[in-house]
């Protein structure tokens, strides 16, 4: 009997650090949308993510402005959010709500002022959507409506994904897939014959490495924003290619 309890208990341990991220409290914000109604012009971004689709994002998206953004430390991460149907019943839907993950930078626009087409401009926290995604909590002739958000757990299918670009002795690793906080706060590699080494976000998700690793299986040591720490062994293996993406079995 206390085998089995002290296996609960750490099975139990686990499991909470897996899920440690809690939603944060309603905030408001104003939201618009770009990228057509196929969200074709919202592949790519200041995240860095590429293909929406095959990263596995789709088009529930979000470009965030400056205030949300926070030079790209929240790449990934997942926010709910509902129309304001009490401040604007024209062009909300009520009783609707859409959760997006962030995975562009809305630029402030200072040649307008902020309540009048600078939507994005410092210090508005406000959520350029992508139009499928802003259609389901708007009606399209509204064009831009007040809502409520909230920082929510993202829910990733699969493992986290590490794509390595770059060449010889600078690694440039785009992290995605990343669920729970959804955005990383650090990041370490190791090389089968190197020993651990702190990576520097160079832009969005994608994390750097000068060393020389061709030819070595790379390992990751990843912690979210929310604290939490896995570690990736050999989940690129040694004959890896620049531009290749692996994805490994461990989730947040």
């Amino acid at each position: 009997m206390a085998i089995r309890c002290c296996v609960f208990l750490f099975t139990a341990l686990l499991a909470g650090t897996a899920t440690s991220f809690e939603d944060s409290g309603w905030s408001t914000a104003h939201a618009t949308f770009y990228g057509g109604s196929d969200a074709s012009g919202t592949m790519g971004g200041a995240c860095g993510y590429g293909d929406l689709y095959s990263a596995g994002y789709g088009t529930n998206t979000a470009a965030l402005s400056t205030a949300l953004f926070n030079n790209g430390a929240s790449c990934g991460q997942c926010f709910k959010i509902i129309c304001d149907h009490k401040s604007d019943p024209q062009w909300c839907k009520k009783d609707v709500s859409i959760t997006i993950t962030a995975t562009n930078f809305c630029p402030p626009n200072n040649a307008l002022p902020s309540n009048d087409g600078g939507w994005c401009n410092p210090p508005r926290p406000h959520f350029d959507m992508a139009q499928p995604a802003w259609e389901k909590i708007g009606i399209y002739r509204g064009g831009i409506v007040p809502v409520f958000y909230q920082r929510v757990r993202c829910k990733k299918r699969g493992g986290v994904r590490f794509t390595v670009n770059g060449r010889d002795f600078f690694q440039l690793v785009l992290i995605s897939n990343v669920g729970n906080a959804g955005s990383i706060g650090s990041v370490e590699i190791k090389g089968s014959e190197t020993g651990w080494s702190t990576m520097a976000r160079n832009w969005g998700a994608n994390w750097q490495s000068n060393g020389y690793l061709t030819g070595q299986s790379l390992s990751f040591r990843v912690t979210t924003s929310d604290g939490v720490t896995k570690t990736f062994l050999d989940v690129v293996h040694s004959k890896w290619a620049f531009g290749q993406t692996f994805q490994s079995n461990i989730q947040f």
